[in-house]
């Protein structure tokens, strides 16, 4: 029996490298849209979410690590106190969203009534660019105000360092303007299926609309629904969020470290994000850290490999010969 000679993973990721030589970064990576995470991830160090797109398989080992799971079992301990999990056989992508959207609308219809919802999806044009997204919890205040709760988890009882709540701002902020847009009626049908490039007109799998049925909706299309969702959104009466809060628990009991009110600042937020996008637009290339945040890279799955981080050592050295030679 014969053998190709060489490592598949190692081809693989060859491949991938050389089908990134053309194209901005959403083509070379296929991504009709991006997660707020993303972004969050771009404001602790953007070079690392590119590593993390090329070489998918270490981010997976991370996934798999006792302190991620644990994590996910404290959000997934949260969801369950206030609704059920019901699993659905997906046929398609348009399934796929079909479940976002049928969840969407519902979960509106609880705010409406003044209750609270978790794991709320978000979705809006940023840029040029698709985003989603997933509230952890909007409630209302005592007072009547709406207030947005992520919830972060810690492997130490401690608060994060300022590095690390300054991604947890930009999440908590773009998740805000992101709804507002919705219930406002800004986002339109035409350009969700601009992204998304989904067929209106293919029908739902039994399962998906089964699962619409049950929430009320009588919809059989991909269009159908949409067509239901942004009716829906031009009537409805939802507040705009009044507070953004940040809650940290240590996972090792569930305990909570502490709570911290986000300061909404709309202006930075969309220079930011402009930013951002401008990467993934292919108007500019990847940035790692400054040196100054250096010690990110201890902590970083992939730091041997960084030709940022090489970079940077080199320019280092460069600069103490020429202070040198003075």
């Amino acid at each position: 029996m014969s053998g190709s000679g060489g490592d598949p993973q190692c081809e693989s990721n060859g491949n991938k490298r050389r089908k990134q030589d053309n194209g901005t970064p959403l083509e070379r990576f296929d991504r009709k849209h991006l997660s707020v995470t993303d972004l969050s991830r771009q404001a602790w160090c953007e070079q690392q979410v590119v590593y993390g797109l090329e070489l998918p398989h270490i981010l997976h080992l991370r996934d798999d690590a006792p302190v991620v799971k644990a994590g996910s079992s404290i959000h997934l301990a949260r969801e369950l106190e206030i609704q059920d999990i019901v699993p659905i056989n997906i046929e398609s992508r348009e399934d796929s969203w079909a479940v976002k959207l049928v969840n969407f609308l519902s979960m509106i219809q609880f705010l409406q009534a003044g209750e609270r919802v978790r794991e709320l999806p978000v979705f809006g044009e940023v840029e040029g660019i698709l985003l989603v997204g997933v509230i952890d919890e909007l409630c209302y205040s005592p007072s009547g105000e709406l207030e947005l709760r992520e919830l972060k988890t810690r492997a130490q009882p401690t608060f994060p360092s300022a590095a690390q709540r300054k991604s947890h701002h930009l999440q908590v902020s773009v998740y805000k303007l992101l709804f507002e847009a919705l219930v406002k009626g800004q986002l339109k049908k035409d350009t969700i299926v601009q992204h998304l490039q989904l067929q209106t007109e293919r029908s739902f799998g039994s399962e998906v609309m089964l699962h619409a049925k049950r929430m009320g909706l009588f919809v059989n299309t991909f269009g159908e629904l949409l067509d239901l969702i942004f009716l829906n959104l031009m009537y409805i009466e939802i507040p705009t969020i009044d507070v953004l809060k940040i809650e940290y628990c240590y996972q090792a009991d569930a305990s909570v470290i502490g709570m911290e009110v986000v300061r909404f600042e709309e202006k930075q937020v969309v220079k930011e994000l402009k930013h951002y996008c401008s990467f993934w637009k292919g108007q500019r290339e990847a940035q790692g850290v400054d040196i100054e945040e250096a010690w990110k890279c201890r902590s970083c799955d992939f730091a041997d490999i960084c030709q940022w981080r090489e970079k940077k050592a080199e320019e280092a050295v460069e600069r103490n010969r020429a202070n040198h030679r003075k």
